[in-house]
């Protein structure tokens, strides 16, 4: 396990997890900005990004409502159907951008350096694969 996971599954980030979820559900169905959930809270900002880390496998955990976070809303628990497509298109997205940055800066250079690596001409088709698969659901 690493010490980030470690950390968040630490009694201090189960306590701010139990303490972010108790604001988001009295703010419902509004959302709270990070700046206004960390003083509502009366938590740290690394206490409200770990809580909140914790907050999203407990949630997973347990089979609660999804917890999404957009700039324009903040943080929601819950949403509705629309606004959890905007955030999982916006995602997908982010995700796309920074997969397609990876494969252009680092592997593309890789690959050219090293055409006869058998590491990079599998790296290679993995990645052009999964580039394709987010390509289809971003476009969907």
């Amino acid at each position: 396990m690493s010490t980030r996971a470690s950390r968040r599954r630490g009694q201090a980030a189960q306590r701010h997890a139990g303490t972010l979820r108790f604001i988001l559900f009295e703010a419902r169905p509004a959302g709270l900005l990070f700046h206004q959930l960390t003083a509502a809270s009366e938590l740290s900002p690394s206490q409200v990004r770990a809580g909140l880390a914790t907050l999203r496998d407990i949630i997973v955990a347990n089979n609660w409502p999804p917890l999404i976070g957009t700039r324009a809303d903040g943080y929601q628990l819950g949403a509705e159907r629309a606004a959890l497509e905007a955030y999982e298109r916006t995602v997908i997205n982010e995700k796309l951008t920074a997969f397609r940055r990876f494969i252009t800066g680092t592997v593309a250079p890789h690959a050219a350096a090293h055409p006869g690596d058998k590491w990079v001409r599998h790296i290679v088709a993995q990645l052009n694969s999964i580039e394709s698969t987010l390509d289809l659901i971003a476009t969907a």
